[in-house]
Formats: C-alpha cells, structure tokens, sequence
C-alpha cells in the first residue's frame, strides 16, 4: 500500500483515540527512550501489528523491518509489550468513554444505564487451563465495552470489581450471585438484575425467616411470571430485594435437565432429585430500585442480558482471544488490552461509517500524525474503506 494512503488510513484511526493519549506513552513509562521506535504512532502500530492480527513476536518485528515501520528484534519488541500495558489500558478506557452512549430501553426509565458483566478465560499457548480471565462489561443495546479488567485465573466473577454509578443497572448471569457483589451495587447506587444460585445466596422472607425456594416456586401456577418479596444479609446489614421467577416450558425444562445429568457424568457425580426440579424453573433477583418494573419485565431485562453473549463471541472469533502467546505477565496483558483497543476501535470505524455527512467528511479536523509534514486530512465518513477495519489489525504490514 502507498505509504500516503496508508497514513491517511492511520490519521483516521487515531481520530478515535483520546486526547493527549501519544504524551500518554511517555508518562506511562511505554516509550522511555526512541532508539527503534521512534514515537507513539510506530509503538501503537507495532503492538496492533503484534497483537491484533496474531503473529508471533519473531513475524512482527521482521513485517516491521520490511515495511520500514522500525528496525527492531523480536526481543526488543517483547520488552516494548511488557511495558506498554498501562499505556494500552489507558488509551482502550479513553476509547470506552467516548463511545457513543447507549440510547434508554423501553422497561427502563430514561437516565440509566443497562450494563452487563461477563468474563472469558485466556489461556497462553500449550496451557491446558486458564491462564488469565478477562473481566468485560458491554452496555446494551450497544454492546459497547466501557470496562475491562485483567487477572490472573484466581480473580474471581463478582460485581465488587465493577464501578458502579448511580442510576446504573447491572446484569449477571449465576457467576456473579454473591450477597457481597450485591451488596456492592446497591450501596453505590445502582441496581442489579442476577440469576439467582439457590445454594450460594440464601434469601429472607419479610419476617426474617429462610425462604424455601423450592417450596415457594412449586406456588407458580402455568408459565404467568410471578415475584416474591425477599430480603438477605450482606456486611452486617439486611438489603430488601424482589425474587422474579417463570415456570420452563416442558422441553426447556427436559433440556436443562440433560444438560445437568451429563455435566455430572463427566464428574462421576449424580444429581439431586431438588436441583431437577429447580431445573424447571428460571428465576432472578431484582433490587429495589427495578420495582416500578413488572416480574415480565424483570425476566426480559435478564433474557437480554445474553447479548453479551455475542459480544465474547465476537471478540474471541475476531482476535482468537482466548490464547495469549506467551507465558509474561505483563507482555500478556498489553497484548490482551491491545487486542480490546482494536476491537473498540473497528466498533467505533463501524459506527462512523454508518454516518453520511453531505459535505463529504465530519466537521472539527483530525490529530495530525508525528512525523508527517503537513498533518493528515480526515477521510469522510462516507469514505471509510471497507478493509480499514482489517488496517487496524495489521497497520504495520
């Protein structure tokens, strides 16, 4: 490709990124010195180069030093990923900020924000267990990613990693079912919609007795949604909750019963004759400030939630998320938080091409690229090249 057009290309990827976000690379401590890598554009390039389309260390810094990117060894280039890290996770929660925001779901009141919470596991090459585990948040309709976290195998599914704001609604799926992540949501304001683990999260009735869940839901007659006032303990304190649960159809209830027969024949285990029969139900926990919503509403808040779903699938599929090259700590997870800024950054390309601006480009002018004379014109919106997604992933070739 022209070396013109590729940095046109480069001038309009990096419209996206946030402000200041190349002084960034040397406050972080990822471009200390110049030497192969002359400023931040060539260090961000080399980790998309590196990370995003999937070659090896040794791939990269040669497809660098053929496309006179920079004259670096697969050596250098790993020392350069081990410390660009915060840089990379800085730019990607710049990128989530200026995303565009998630219009109001119809069950839900104007003003608040629907976000679910998910994690993948991230396995290094020829592991046979989980390495790293990805914490990722994506708001809903968007599926917009506006956090991430990266931990090693023992960080654990809880919404207590979360930042949480008022007004915010907060999906999980059982992973996430402590009283202590709960806990955590409510007191900073937000409210949670969880599906509910019968043995990890004992509820209360309104006079403080344990609520008998089996018991209670045999009470739902047909397959009309129905809710139950519940309360339960947390730090010492009591929280009040609502409890929202619907009767399976009878092949949905057959399958999940399969499913939960099979799961533990692989283990050597049998399962109890209470957990089939809780099989045959679905039923969620709703926090107190989702009660101007119905039980049916509540249970389509939670049958959204599995839109995120798609969006791990995504991620995986695009980037093959789920084996990281290499067994260093820190060289993992710059490469992990590069290939969450890619993904953002071809979300973001993918909305602007959405966009027709009849004067041929978007109104307030690009950063200019360093070290190119005369800066870089934006491309119009209109003008977005079907393969300047898959630039993003391979813009040092």
């Amino acid at each position: 490709m022209r070396a013109d057009i590729l940095a046109e290309e480069w001038g309009v990827i990096t419209q996206f990124l946030p402000d200041g976000w190349r002084e960034l690379a040397r406050s972080t401590g990822a471009l200390k010195r110049a030497r192969q890598v002359r400023n931040a554009d060539v260090l961000l390039r080399l980790a998309f180069l590196y990370a995003a389309s999937g070659l090896s260390l040794q791939q990269a810094a040669a497809r660098a030093t053929n496309a006179g990117l920079a004259r670096i060894s697969s050596v250098a280039l790993m020392k350069r990923m081990r410390s660009a890290g915060p840089w990379l996770r800085e730019i990607a929660e710049g990128v989530f900020t200026g995303s565009a925001r998630m219009p109001s779901l119809e069950a839900v009141s104007a003003g608040r924000r629907l976000r679910v919470v998910d994690a993948t596991h991230v396995r290094v090459s020829g592991s046979s267990g989980t390495d790293w585990r990805l914490h990722y948040v994506l708001r809903l309709p968007t599926l917009t990613c506006d956090f991430a976290e990266v931990t090693d195998s023992s960080g654990g599914e809880t919404y207590k990693r979360v930042p949480v704001e008022p007004g915010d609604v907060i999906l999980g799926d059982r992973g996430y079912c402590h009283r202590e992540g709960v806990a955590h949501v409510l007191d900073h304001g937000g409210d949670a919609v969880v599906r509910l683990n019968a043995n990890s999260f004992p509820l209360l009735d309104q006079e403080g007795s344990q609520v008998d869940l089996l018991d209670t839901l045999r009470s739902i007659e047909g397959h009309a949604p129905k809710e139950y006032a519940v309360r339960f303990r947390a730090n010492d304190r009591e929280y009040a909750a609502r409890l929202c649960a619907v009767r399976k159809s009878a092949s949905a209830a057959q399958l999940a019963k399969e499913r939960l027969l099979k799961a533990a024949r692989k283990k050597g285990r049998t399962v109890q004759e209470q957990t089939l029969e809780l099989a045959e139900y679905i039923f969620v926990l709703a926090t107190p400030g989702l009660n101007d919503l119905t039980a049916e509403q509540v249970l389509e808040l939670y049958r959204v939630r599995w839109q995120v779903e798609l969006g791990f699938k995504r991620l995986k599929s695009l980037f093959d998320a789920g084996s990281a090259p290499n067994r260093d700590p820190e060289a993992v997870r710059s490469w992990i938080y590069a290939k969450l800024l890619a993904v953002l950054l071809i979300e973001r390309l993918g909305e602007e091409s959405r966009l027709f601006s009849p004067w041929g480009f978007p109104l307030g002018g690009g950063q200019p690229m360093e070290g190119v004379s005369g800066g870089v014109r934006r491309l119009p919106r209109r003008g977005v090249s079907p393969l300047l997604a898959k630039r993003v992933a391979a813009h040092g070739g």
